[in-house]
């Protein structure tokens, strides 16, 4: 059985953990220390994970340039540790994990970013109801999901 880790890698992201045969198994919200992420994620040698790619640049960031800056150093952070532990990872453009979930796009959500956060959280909690997901979690568990349902992993 294989596990897989999807990662939301954004400081207020999450970590979703499941495998081809069981679905989702644990979700944690974005650990605060880059020591609690190398604990998290070191309990699953040989694990395959999916990370959102980031872009290099994106006008516009909400948090702006300094937000940017923090979601990326904590991006390699985790590249870094899946390096030393030998976890295999697979990038994913945000456009075609969220494709595949048909809710529409974020730049015509009539109600901006905040109602394109509650569409996705909406379908992660729809997929897993016996899960108390957040807005913290739910871009990891739809990750997961693309992953499993796509077979890339």
């Amino acid at each position: 059985m294989s596990t897989i880790l999807a990662i939301d890698p954004g400081l207020s992201g999450g970590i979703a953990i499941g495998s081809p045969s069981n679905g989702l198994q644990h979700i944690h919200p974005m650990p605060p220390t880059d020591t609690d992420i190398a604990d998290l994620l070191r309990q699953w040698p040989g694990a395959t994970l999916i990370i959102e790619k980031l872009p290099v640049f994106f006008p516009g960031a909400k948090g702006g340039m300094a937000s940017m800056a923090k979601l990326q150093r904590n991006a390699g952070v985790i590249y870094g540790i899946c390096a030393a532990l030998n976890i295999r990872v697979i990038e994913v453009n945000p456009h075609d994990w969220q494709k595949h979930f048909k809710l529409g796009s974020r730049s015509k959500s009539a109600g901006g970013y905040t109602e394109w956060k509650n569409k996705l959280k909406a379908e992660a909690q729809r997929r897993y109801p016996n899960f108390k997901i957040t807005h913290a979690v739910a871009d990891a568990v739809l990750i997961l999901e693309w992953g499993l349902e796509s077979k890339k992993v």
